[in-house]
C-alpha cells in the first residue's frame, strides 16, 4: 500500500471512527461526514487521474454535487433542529416528539 493510499483510507476511517464514538452535536456528526464525503473526492479523483480516460472524468465531479447537496441538507436540518429544540445535542432529538 502506497502512502497515498494510507492516507486516504485512514482519513476515511478517522471520520468514520469520529461518527461511531463521538456523537454528541449533530454538527461533529456532520463534519465526520463532510470529511469522509472530501477523502472519498480525492481518492476518486486520484483514480481518475492514474486511469486517464475521459470516461472517468465525471466521477469526481458527480461525487462533489452529491456532497455539496448533502452539505446544504445537513445544514437545513442543523438550523431546523436548533430552532425547534434549542440545541444541536443528539441525546435531545427524539423523533417520537415530533
Amino acid at each position: 500500500m502506497s502512502w497515498g493510499h494510507y492516507a486516504l483510507s485512514s482519513t476515511f476511517f478517522l471520520g468514520l471512527a469520529g461518527l461511531a464514538f463521538h456523537r454528541t452535536h449533530l454538527l461533529s456528526a456532520l463534519l465526520c461526514l463532510e470529511g469522509m464525503m472530501l477523502s472519498l473526492y480525492i481518492a476518486t479523483s486520484l483514480w481518475a487521474l492514474q486511469l486517464g480516460s475521459a470516461n472517468f472524468a465525471t466521477c469526481p465531479l458527480i461525487l462533489l454535487a452529491f456532497s455539496a447537496c448533502e452539505a446544504s441538507v445537513g445544514l437545513a436540518l442543523l438550523v431546523a433542529t436548533a430552532r425547534t429544540h434549542g440545541t444541536d445535542r443528539l441525546q435531545n432529538l427524539n423523533l417520537l416528539q415530533c
